[in-house]
């Protein structure tokens, strides 16, 4: 079969991991018999670098009409990177946030696995850890506090900080529906996550999901507060299948949950909309301070590479395939630096790739 995929490389250590990504990807043609036909775009601060501007239009259409996109990720160091002085919607995560409303990119899914290898590299206690966890962080990601209105103004003679937060019912409606397809294939739970305590748009949440639910009686649901969720996840993160939340509270979770892992470096995410098209990426951060310096963890974008395989292309023995490779070499005693820990062997970001996609 031949594919097109999109290459945003993105800033900082974006271009070594994704990479390494396309290289294991390029093993699963040799090994499958598939073609990628792959396209490089800039976004990000490497957009403003050449354009003025940290998404172009024509990025869009070119990502647009691909499978699917892989991306490493984007930004810099605010507190040094010229990009951060201009106008908020000029900086490099201005770019992402428009690239997923122009692509309709509404679920955002974010895994948080512990695997059995790095169970040492988890900041829990061992008998937490030792029951290992295995969740699934679905965020609604186009609607909510990040794309309402924000304005700052003098009221009173006071500087006032505005920030909307709006849903309507479809838009907690059609993630509400991808969150409970996801616990189908999975263990069949679903902890709905707001705030109805407080906020009118949580308790239209809550209204929705519990709604939705009914079409789904094979999955128990479960509703928790948001400030509870975020106890839990390091009380006790073995008793969560599948979060579903909004597009704040999400963004938050899913880094509280990819930390107890060990290491973000190990967290892949995809955000698709209502076809299989989607967009797919590690979790963690462009990490400038060690851009160039080959000791970067890849594992994250090669997951975020099998999850492109799974969701956009419906290749699932190849995701599989993957996702083996990884373990295998975890379990062969590799680390890049940052999961490194006695008795193992480290290994360059280069080195890395190298092993997975020979394990594939």
């Amino acid at each position: 079969m031949e594919y097109n995929i999109a290459l945003i490389p993105g800033d900082g250590i974006g271009p070594e991991v994704v990479a390494e990504a396309t290289k294991v990807l390029d093993k699963v043609c040799e090994k499958y018999g598939h073609t990628f036909h792959y396209t490089s775009l800039l976004m990000g601060g490497a957009s403003i670098d050449v354009h003025g501007v940290p998404l172009t239009d024509e990025t869009i259409e070119t990502a647009r009409k691909s499978d699917a996109v892989l991306m490493g990720s984007i930004g810099g160091n605010a507190a040094t990177s010229p990009w951060y002085k201009l106008e908020p919607s000029k900086r490099p995560e201005a770019g992402l946030l428009k690239l997923r409303k122009s692509l309709g990119l509404f679920a955002n899914l974010r895994p948080a696995y512990l695997y059995e290898e790095l169970k040492g590299a988890c900041p829990l206690k061992e008998e937490i850890s030792d029951k290992g966890f295995d969740m699934m962080i679905m965020r609604e990601l186009t609607g909510g506090l990040y794309f309402g209105e924000h304005k700052t103004e003098k009221v009173d003679g006071l500087d006032t900080a505005v920030d909307i937060l709006t849903y309507n019912e479809e838009e907690v409606r059609r993630i509400a529906i991808r969150g409970f397809d996801i616990a189908m294939k999975r263990r069949k739970r679903v902890t709905s996550v707001d705030k109805a305590n407080v906020l009118d748009s949580s308790r239209l949440w809550r209204k929705v999901v519990t709604e939705v639910a009914k079409d789904y009686p094979e999955v128990t649901l479960e509703h928790m507060l948001v400030d509870n969720c975020a106890m839990q996840l390091v009380k006790d993160p073995a008793q969560f299948d599948v979060i579903l939340t909004e597009n704040m509270f999400g963004d938050i979770l899913s880094d509280e949950a990819s930390m107890v892992t060990g290491s973000i470096g190990m967290l892949s995410s995809a955000s698709l909309n209502e076809t299989k098209f989607g967009l797919y990426e590690p979790s963690g951060g462009s990490a400038p301070d060690i851009a160039g310096k080959n000791i970067a963890n890849p594992i994250a974008t090669i997951l975020s590479a099998a999850m492109l395989l799974r969701y956009s292309l419906d290749l699932d023995s190849e995701a599989d395939a993957v996702e083996e490779a990884v373990k295998t070499v975890l379990r062969n005693g590799y680390r890049t630096g940052d999961i490194f820990s006695e008795g193992c062997k480290k290994v360059s970001t280069s080195e890395m790739g190298d092993l997975i996609a020979a394990a594939v």
